[in-house]
């Protein structure tokens, strides 16, 4: 079973190496000051020029010499890309962490879900962290993936809650067994606990998976620390 849940994993690690995606809109974001709040930024694919990100939580596709929400790549190089953010050159790998310049946490397609800003969860089997949440108000379980890009589930859970997958954009991603076809859609709302976030970047995978992978789409917007047998999620915003 964890077999399985890895093998989806590293399929996320370049689930849009071949995915056209729609480029997200989004508001910019204000720091309590006024001034512009950097947009945290993650690597999540490469296609010839072009490399799939996710900026504040959503996916977006641009190409070398092209800029989009305060982004600009400057250059790919295999699985790495120059990004510049608010003039800083920075290198991102896929797979690699988010990455913020100048400080602030970009929130743009966040929202909150309360007042809660705190997700404790108890390990489980095997060392993981597992819990019960939804998507779209339908009830899931989920599986923390810190390795993940996205949060990613099989097609029959999203057959199972209801995902129009008309809405997404179909494209290829390469796995420990070659390359698959997958469905890259956005999420109207994750629930975990009290916490709630909407627009959340995600992939359909056709492969059998135990549990929906909370990957970074999701994580990123949270700290993480683990403290003994608990694994703590502190909203970052």
């Amino acid at each position: 079973m964890h077999t399985l849940a890895r093998t989806a994993a590293a399929a996320l690690l370049m689930v849009a190496a071949a995915v056209a995606l729609q480029p997200a809109s989004a508001q910019p974001v204000n720091s309590p000051d006024g001034a512009p709040r950097a947009p945290q930024i993650q690597l999540g694919g490469v296609m010839g020029s072009k490399a799939l990100f996710v900026i504040d939580g959503q996916s977006q596709m641009i190409a070398v010499g092209e800029s989009a929400r305060g982004v600009r790549l400057v250059s790919l190089n295999g699985d790495a890309a120059k990004v510049e953010l608010q003039g800083k050159i920075v290198e991102l790998r896929v797979g690699g962490s988010p990455v913020v310049v100048g400080g602030g946490i970009g929130a743009a397609g966040g929202g909150p879900g309360g007042n809660t800003r705190e997700i404790v969860i108890p390990v489980g089997d095997g060392g993981h962290y597992f819990m019960n949440g939804t998507i779209n108000g339908r009830s899931v379980r989920f599986m923390v993936d810190t390795g993940a890009t996205m949060v990613a589930m099989s097609a029959a859970d999203a057959t199972r809650i209801g995902l129009d997958l008309r809405k997404g954009q179909l494209g290829f991603g390469s796995t420990a067994n070659g390359v698959t076809q997958m469905m890259a859609i956005t999420l109207d709302s994750v629930r975990v606990s009290e916490v709630e976030l909407y627009n959340v970047a995600a992939v359909v995978t056709p492969a059998n998976m135990p549990y929906v992978l909370l990957g970074n789409s999701f994580l990123s917007r949270f700290r993480i620390q683990r403290d003994g047998d608990v694994m703590r999620l502190t909203r970052r915003y």
